[in-house]
């Protein structure tokens, strides 16, 4: 690993050692993210805008669906830029102000998405099991209210754990063995007892993690009943089509997030470099597959986006006469 200076980083801030004990990953790496950030700024946007754009797509379902994208969007953001930067610049250090903000920034964002994730499988629950009702029950009010649970909830766990993770003594630690600051990493430079962030952070686990699960597990144990007592194939096929998104999306987002904690403090060079290959998992190739997924097999965002160039083919056209 590459020797760092101590006296500048040391009063000023911290070091990102990211992926400098595989230098010949390094540029690899550099091609491939930029790409995927690319892909990631793309995709997001375009759902947000067309969410927007388009009145077909002005229902629950896509208002959830953008406030994801806005998410994904945000916190590859917060990362990978950085990252970038880093990698090219061969100077991984960030201050002590650009720590705290990127720490609480990407923690409250993925603090929201676990809680948002859980908004919608409800929405999909009441779309197949009380369809009859569902723009009733799911009205604009109960959509805005549900997504400000989810951020006020997600950043409200930020503030704690940022709060407590920085008040820790580091005595002289500063390097921070991941591409961003994040509060595993941060824990592992401290000197003192940890306890008091440990209980916060698994309590953080239950209301930001294990609730939501329960609530989308429950939302689809009842979905799966509905589904099942549908006679005709078709409308079995439908039912599965509308909830498969979500659920894909579900699965990868929890497992990457769940997986994680298996290299929270790693010790060997292989764990830690499967534990930043997983966070950068679940930090970018995720938000990637976000869009992608509530894409492919969607005939209203397909429509849209059809409408949307052809309403440009049309202003090209006068345009040029």
């Amino acid at each position: 690993m590459r020797r760092f200076n101590n006296t500048f980083y040391y009063n000023n801030g911290f070091i990102l050692v990211g992926f400098s004990e595989w230098p010949r990953l390094e540029m690899a790496l550099f091609v491939a993210i930029s790409i995927f950030y690319i892909m990631t700024l793309v995709g997001n946007s375009a759902i947000i805008i067309l969410s927007c754009l388009d009145p077909i797509l002005h229902t629950p379902m896509y208002f959830f669906l953008a406030n994801l994208s806005f998410l994904d969007l945000c916190y590859t953001t917060s990362t990978v830029p950085q990252m970038l930067i880093n990698i090219r610049s061969h100077q991984r250090d960030v201050s002590f102000i650009g720590c705290v903000a990127q720490l609480f920034i990407s923690l409250g964002l993925g603090s929201t998405e676990c809680v948002l994730l859980s908004a919608m499988a409800f929405d999909r629950y009441i779309a197949i099991c009380q369809p009859l009702h569902y723009m009733v029950i799911m009205h604009s009010r109960l959509c805005q209210q549900l997504a400000a649970v989810a951020w006020v909830t997600g950043f409200s766990n930020s503030l704690v754990q940022t709060v407590l993770t920085f008040l820790l003594s580091r005595c002289g630690q500063y390097q921070v063995e991941n591409f961003f600051c994040e509060v595993p990493a941060m824990l592992q430079l401290s000197c003192v007892d940890t306890w008091i962030n440990e209980v916060e952070m698994y309590a953080a686990v239950v209301v930001i993690k294990v609730i939501p699960v329960g609530l989308i597990l429950f939302s689809y144990i009842n979905i799966v009943k509905a589904v099942v007592s549908i006679q005709s194939f078709e409308g079995r096929k439908k039912a599965f089509n509308t909830c498969g998104s979500h659920l894909l999306v579900v699965i990868m987002f929890y497992g990457s997030a769940i997986s994680g904690y298996a290299y929270m403090a790693p010790k060997s060079n292989t764990a830690k470099l499967k534990g930043k290959l997983l966070a950068l998992f679940y930090g970018l190739i995720t938000p990637i597959l976000n869009p992608l997924i509530y894409t492919l097999r969607n005939k209203d965002v397909k429509g849209a986006v059809k409408k949307l160039l052809g309403r440009e083919q049309e202003q090209e056209t006068l345009h040029h006469y």
